[in-house]
């Protein structure tokens, strides 16, 4: 099981082909994935950047023991978060989740569980810049 946090771009197809070539390999028979990627909209207005913060070390943790809490719940197999800090462009990845299991239905509901709990547990605070300045996103999903 593997978090990660990044502040450069990085591509969640490649990461995704990249990290289920390792010790897993031919043992999975389902993988799910869920990409996030930053829109150019939100309540309305045109979005040029958002610049996500977090509690470094208070971040990883939760985001751990979202994983913890999944792999308890289902018969996962291996599991990979790439989150994204600082500043993000339209376009974008934000987030990649990624569950290797043996059958489809665990993996569909690992995957949908960890964004989910990421999205509302997770101590990320968003401020985007629109054409009358920058805010900050009260609430996620």
């Amino acid at each position: 099981m593997t978090v990660i946090l990044c502040e450069s771009e990085f591509s969640p197809y490649a990461e995704l082909d990249a990290y289920q070539q390792g010790e897993n390999a031919g043992r999975y028979g389902a993988t799910a994935v869920f990409v996030g990627t930053m829109r150019d909209l939100n309540l309305g207005d045109e979005v040029a950047q958002m610049t996500l913060e977090h509690y470094p070390g208070m971040t990883e943790r939760r985001l751990e023991q979202i994983v913890l809490e999944a792999q308890a719940r289902w018969d996962l197999l291996d599991a990979l978060v790439i989150h994204r800090v600082g500043a993000i462009k339209p376009g974008e990845a934000i987030v990649l989740v990624a569950v290797w299991t043996r059958h489809r239905g665990e993996a569909f509901a690992a995957c949908r569980y960890i964004i989910e709990e990421l999205k509302h547990t997770a101590p990320f605070w968003k401020k985007e810049t629109i054409k009358d300045g920058e805010r900050w996103v009260e609430s996620n999903t």
